[in-house]
């Protein structure tokens, strides 16, 4: 039993080459870029958000304090830039409703220069308007609330309102 356990530990084990661990090293680089990958596209999905994500509120949510810095946070809307948007508003009316702006005979040219063309919406909507009252950087916002009805302006294409330009009152 002794020449057994002597000759298992004079042959040992011999460490395995460099050449056969290339295809573990392929196989963690694949995983690392299709983590990567994946990572990326969770980040598109995000800014890509709708324009019901962003805008629609419906029904209204039942939060009593704090309203606009908690929807903002939770629907993750911020500048490009991840700065505070200075506004932001939530329309608390049924989406199609909202749909039904696109064809409403009250159009006019939109803000900034867009080539679009704007649909006025024929009633109004009640809303939140949430004003950026303190902070600069996402998510440190701090929003003052204040509760309308108004009109809004939207950018239609082929699909429905592809885009809330503004509201008035």
């Amino acid at each position: 039993m002794l020449s057994m356990r002597a000759t298992a530990k004079t042959k040992g084990i011999k460490p395995k080459h460099v050449k056969d661990l290339i295809p573990l090293m392929i196989l963690m680089v694949i995983i690392f870029l299709l983590l990567l990958f994946w990572e990326n596209e969770l980040d598109e999905d995000a800014v890509a958000a709708t324009l019901e994500q962003l805008h629609v509120d419906y029904p209204q949510s039942d939060i009593p304090i704090r309203y606009c810095n908690h929807m903002i946070i939770q629907r993750i809307i911020k500048e490009p830039n991840n700065t505070c948007k200075k506004e932001h508003f939530f329309i608390h009316e049924r989406p199609r409703n909202i749909n039904s702006v696109c064809n409403s005979p009250r159009r006019l040219p939109c803000q900034n220069h867009d080539p679009s063309l704007c649909f006025l919406s024929e009633i109004e909507f009640k809303m939140t308007v949430c004003k950026l009252i303190e902070g600069t950087r996402y998510p440190a916002c701090n929003y003052r609330v204040f509760t309308t009805e108004g009109f809004i302006v939207v950018i239609c294409d082929d699909m429905g309102p592809s885009k809330i330009q503004r509201y008035t009152e």
